[in-house]
């Protein structure tokens, strides 16, 4: 059939995303989901064919195996078009970690993943506590890797784009020829059924082609690897960001009118990519890509305590000022939870605003929330030199007595 080269003769633009597309996410197709033209094309014509076959039981099974040529061929130009964008990148090598993939699959922000049956996630149902030892995990796991380099990064944000929009475009088709997989199954079988009533003029063996629903879930699952990508790269960038605090020293001399320069450049990072993605994934995506940097940011901004020698009050305000600017990027996204991110920023601001404390006072605050930080994070703030503030020869172990009971 001339149809087979013509959908394959395609340009390479039929799988860019489109360069206008609609300020916001449409679900629908008829009212403008951004479906990449190579994949429209190719949902179109298995609905073409396998309407045939359902017209003509006695050909069914030929053109089953005609629409699963066409899936085939799609998904390896999707996958080398994935591959173009993540290969040798740090997020695509970290989702094919044993250990990155296990905290990815119970991690609560995955409830939003298509499975393999094109359903959500649904059945994680984690508490607010078991959700942010996986986040600590996750974030532990993640700041080990540090320095980040740039070179490791998905630095062009059209890849991302590229990925934002190819995971929406796969999680279509992947539903649409699920719902086709149903319906050409009865027919194929009723074509099977037609040929065994035929006289036996010659023995002819049909090989068993891969299953319409098994395409479905490829396509799916890369769909999700690409959103998997999009997520731990915003993490990765923030962490390339936020590094730059273990080098920068806190000893301002005045109090801070605008944030770090490298908090500047992260926030202004997280609404560009966020704004460009919009229309190429639904809410509960975005909040999947982008949620995941809250807690990176909070435990990297805690950690940084350890590897400065001083701070003086103007630092903590500058570092306060920091959470605050990153707090206004990521609540600005519409699908963030909002309350979250103050919830988690809120906690960075509480501990260095402990460094302004007297050590008494520090002591019974200690008491009073001896699980809020860890022992070594409550270790850290007696270790950092701050000008005015005196500690005592004992204080590590006085502090330690209390967090020992």
């Amino acid at each position: 059939m001339e149809t087979d080269s013509k959908i394959f003769a395609v340009g390479p633009a039929a799988f860019r995303p489109r360069a206008h597309a609609a300020a916001i996410y449409m679900p629908l197709v008829e009212k403008g989901r951004p479906v990449l033209q190579g994949l429209l094309a190719i949902d179109f014509l298995a609905k073409e064919v396998l309407g045939w076959a359902q017209a003509m039981p006695k050909f069914s099974g030929d053109l089953v195996k005609y629409v699963q040529t066409f899936l085939e061929r799609t998904y390896e130009r999707c996958r080398t078009s994935y591959m173009e964008a993540v290969l040798e990148k740090q997020s695509y090598m970290l989702i094919g970690r044993h250990d990155v993939e296990n905290l990815m699959r119970v991690d609560p922000a995955s409830a939003c993943l298509p499975n393999s049956l094109g359903l959500g996630n649904m059945e994680i149902n984690a508490s607010d506590a078991e959700s942010v030892e996986v986040e600590m995990d996750m974030s532990e796991l993640l700041l080990n890797l540090r320095p980040i380099k740039q070179e490791n990064l998905i630095r062009d944000d059209n890849k991302l784009i590229l990925l934002a929009s190819l995971s929406d475009s796969l999680e279509y088709v992947a539903d649409s020829i699920e719902r086709l997989g149903k319906t050409s199954t009865r027919a194929s079988n009723q074509g099977e059924e037609n040929d065994m009533q035929k006289p036996p003029h010659h023995t002819r063996t049909r090989s068993t082609p891969k299953d319409l629903v098994s395409y479905a879930e490829e396509y799916r699952k890369l769909a999700i690897d690409c959103l998997k990508v999009l997520r731990i790269e915003m993490q990765l960038e923030t962490i390339f960001h936020m590094q730059e605090m273990t080098s920068r020293e806190y000893l301002e001399d005045q109090d801070a009118e605008e944030p770090d320069d490298f908090v500047i450049s992260l926030t202004a990072q997280i609404t560009r990519r966020d704004e460009e993605m919009a229309p190429f994934v639904a809410g509960s995506k975005r909040n999947y890509i982008f949620g995941g940097i809250c807690s990176v940011a909070s435990n990297a901004s805690i950690k940084a305590l350890a590897d400065m020698k001083s701070i003086n009050l103007f630092g903590v305000q500058q570092i306060c000022r920091n959470s605050i600017a990153l707090e206004q990027a990521l609540a600005a996204i519409p699908s963030i939870d909002s309350e979250a991110v103050q919830l988690r920023l809120d906690r960075v601001r509480t501990y260095y605003e402990l460094l302004n404390m007297p050590f008494e006072a520090l002591l019974a605050f200690i008491t009073e929330h001896e699980h809020l930080f860890t022992v070594a994070e409550y270790n850290n703030l007696l270790k950092v030199q701050v000008p005015g503030r005196e500690i005592p020869i004992d204080a590590q172990d006085r502090v330690t007595e209390i967090l020992s009971h």
